[in-house]
């Protein structure tokens, strides 16, 4: 049965609430997390309290005025568990992180999983870098941002490097230089990795970087016109033209971030909110140091439950509650209503827990007023787009399900990819797709354990009887495999072996076309669908929404299937290399994955790194060194030229 069925009879319905009401009335009167339950014993709401006893009634109280998501919620909920908390801001903080990890179907869900990036410094190491990050953390290091993507940190940072000469070398990379890299030899770094520059003179270069970051734009100019003219006046005329570069630089950063306000040195989020019949389109501005540096949006859907129904006050502060349990906290957060004076105190000694001390201020006087006017301006047409986004889609799944003949309108969909390497490593994806996007909480990576080989037919039967056999799961209304006819009558025998033939299959399948001008040459491939019971494929126009999701999921799934093969391949080569070296058993290779990330900084470690970890000692360090050092004159020529550091970005 599904979760959204209600209860088959009033009296069965009413047993359920009764026993409900039985258990609640021995819940606690203190503060605490209230889990609700469904028959399938999946979390589907996450709940904090003051007094949990009280707040839990609340939910069947007869003459309440609840919402239909309330009152949705409430005929699906089996069970109410709680967690105890000193406090309630204790409650506050355990909800948020619960949320995060059940991501309960009646809770506000930030369901835009992108992870907005940082620039991220920590600042207490000798020769500091900056990277690009994507979780906040109390870790002592400087966090700036957040950035619109990627692209504009990474370009920040660049700037960074180039204008203030900082590394952009890993530290692993840095200990085993002996010569300096092509970046210090083009004057873009003053080479800390061989000390041609002490610690306190690369300090002052990353303060002024700091500097700029922070809004002290017109100090960092000062600093860089006096060294120019200083370089100038020394005759070092290359160092005085590089000064000059590094300027016209800053001014071109100048020109891409617009000028908000002038409070100088005081970080603001404006939040803002439009609400229609489909949803509730939430949209913050950041502002650092006087300037809008980036934009983010969430929607939240009423199809699901998701979007408030209730008072503004109480949705916006839970959605607030999650938002900055991983984002940066500014000093002032500026919100289209007021939270009143009891909510506001506890928020602000929430956000006081997660590291920051935060104003919450309603957008009153002239300044408030203006900002929140801008705010709203994007988030009513963030929401325009994301509603003609979403009809498109919605159109797309109801051509899918004329196609193939659904019973049901297919909101999720399900495809799963096989793959191998020579017949080793056989691993297999499963990606969701729901309302025609990708819902990555719900990818599942899955290991072949029935068979040694290459056997995709078998391997797709053993993925679909393990996934199936899972009931707590949702069930989609449509399973998209990778494959053609073969694929999809192991699909079908997998589910019929489960007695689960309720669920629609389809494989997808390319192609190929020959070309005009030869019996041989592949000109073009066609996508086609193979549907059960019918003799030919199906197909769908290229620019169509139905092709798009149905190709999408199909290419999400290969690419999930790909990365995670890759990556055992890598630790079966990793551990391949290690099984050579002599006296180097599963425990201490065990040590040493985690002390290092890849088999690339296990070869740059240095001998007495190696003989500083637990059960090593410096004969076996000087066992791996050489190791790795026959590895690189075998591999590497005798001359290799120089070039500067190809390391990616650095995530969290």
């Amino acid at each position: 049965m599904s979760e959204d069925s209600q209860d088959s009879t009033p009296d069965k319905g009413q047993t359920r609430v009764d026993a409900l009401k039985t258990l609640i009335s021995e819940f606690p009167q203190t503060p605490g997390v209230y889990l609700m339950k469904s028959s399938k014993g999946k979390i589907i709401y996450v709940g904090k309290a003051k007094n949990l006893r009280a707040r839990v009634r609340s939910y069947f109280h007869e003459n309440n005025d609840h919402s239909v998501k309330t009152r949705f919620l409430v005929s699906h909920i089996e069970t109410i568990e709680y967690i105890l908390t000193t406090t309630e801001v204790e409650a506050f903080l355990l909800e948020a992180s619960l949320i995060k990890k059940h991501r309960p179907r009646y809770n506000i869900r930030l369901k835009d999983d992108k992870s907005y990036p940082y620039i991220r410094c920590q600042f207490q190491d000798a020769y500091p870098r900056f990277y690009l990050w994507r979780k906040v953390s109390n870790d002592g290091a400087l966090y700036f941002g957040p950035y619109t993507s990627g692209l504009a940190v990474r370009e920040t940072i660049r700037f960074l490097n180039r204008t203030f000469k900082i590394r952009d070398c890993s530290d692993a990379f840095m200990k085993t230089r002996k010569r300096p890299c092509m970046t210090y030899q083009i004057g873009r770094c003053t080479a800390p990795c061989v000390d041609l520059v002490s610690s306190e003179e690369y300090a002052v270069d990353v303060k002024a970087a700091l500097e700029f970051l922070q809004g002290h734009d017109d100090k960092v100019v000062r600093d860089l016109e006096k060294r120019m003219k200083k370089a100038a006046k020394d005759e070092r005329f290359e160092a005085a033209a590089k000064y000059r570069d590094s300027l016209s630089s800053v001014q071109a950063i100048w020109e891409k971030q617009a000028v908000i306000n002038t409070r100088r040195h005081v970080d603001q989020d404006v939040v803002a909110y439009v609400a229609g019949e489909e949803g509730t389109l939430i949209e913050i501005l950041s502002i650092r140091n006087g300037r809008l540096i980036g934009r983010q949006s969430h929607f939240l859907s009423r199809l699901n439950g998701d979007a408030p129904g209730e008072d503004p006050r109480e949705w916006l502060t839970s959605f607030l509650n999650q938002y900055y349990l991983d984002n940066f906290i500014p000093n002032e957060i500026i919100l289209p209503v007021d939270l009143g004076g009891d909510i506001t105190k506890l928020f602000r000694a929430v956000l006081k827990e997660r590291g920051k001390e935060s104003q919450l201020i309603p957008a009153l006087g002239e300044e408030g007023k203006r900002l929140m006017d801008m705010a709203y301006t994007n988030a009513k047409s963030r929401f325009k787009d994301y509603i003609s986004e979403k009809q498109t889609r919605e159109k797309g799944l109801e051509e899918i399900q004329k196609k193939f003949n659904l019973p049901h309108l297919p909101r999720r969909i399900e495809c799963f990819d096989i793959s191998n390497f020579q017949g080793a490593q056989n691993v297999a994806s499963q990606v969701v797709f729901e309302d025609g996007t990708p819902k990555k909480e719900d990818y599942r990576l899955y290991k072949i354990k029935s068979f040694s080989g290459s056997d995709d037919f078998a391997a797709m039967k053993e993925v679909l009887s393990r996934r199936f056999k899972h009931i707590e799961y949702d069930d989609p209304q449509l399973v998209v495999v990778d494959g053609g006819k073969g694929q999809l009558k192991m699909a079908l025998a997998a589910l019929a072996d489960l007695g689960r033939t309720n669920i629609p299959v389809v494989g997808l399948a390319k192609a190929r076309s020959k070309g005009s001008f030869s019996d041989t040459e592949i000109s073009s491939t066609e996508e086609r669908f193979f549907v059960p019971g019918r003799q030919n494929p199906v197909t769908f126009q290229t620019n169509s929404a139905a092709f798009q999701i149905l190709v999408g999921i199909r290419d999400e799934a290969h690419r999930f299937a790909i990365t995670y093969h890759r990556k055992l391949r890598g630790q079966a080569t990793m551990d391949s290399s290690l099984d050579l070296i002599s006296g180097l058993g599963a425990k201490r290779k065990q040590t040493l994955l985690k002390k290092f990330n890849s088999i690339a900084d296990i070869a740059k470690a240095t001998v007495e790194e190696l003989a500083a970890l637990p059960t090593f000692n410096r004969t076996l360090a000087e066992r791996i060194r050489l190791h790795f050092e026959q590895m690189s004159q075998a591999e590497v020529p005798s001359n290799p030229p120089e070039s500067p550091s190809t390391e990616g970005d650095e995530t969290a």
